[in-house]
């Protein structure tokens, strides 16, 4: 077993790892916020790690161009998608929602 296999059982793993983390914080937290937290950011991270693993299994200019188009566009439309669902629930929020007096 090379030091690469290694490599790519630790990304492959971690990556997959940090997924299910994502997954299971989106079905706990309760508000739209903590779910919003726990979807993008063990996500994004698990992703890129997964695709670092396809990478390292086969090092070569051929596959890091698509996995790098890959990669960004995800790092891209995560975070735009957050930013769509918190501004979408901060729409819909009435002004006594926060806590203040409202005044």
């Amino acid at each position: 077993m090379s030091a690469f296999d290694v490599a790519v059982a630790v990304c492959l793993l971690t990556g997959a790892a940090l997924a299910l983390t994502a997954g299971v914080g989106l079905m706990r937290f309760g508000t739209t916020l903590d779910r919003m937290h726990a979807g993008t950011k063990p996500q994004i991270l698990g992703v890129l790690l997964v695709l670092l693993a396809m990478w390292l299994h086969r090092p070569s200019w051929a596959y890091a161009g698509p996995l790098l188009l890959v990669g960004a566009a995800q790092v891209v439309t995560v975070s735009v998608a957050a930013y769509m669902v918190a501004r979408a629930d901060y729409r819909g929020r009435s002004a006594g929602d926060d806590g203040s007096s409202g005044e």
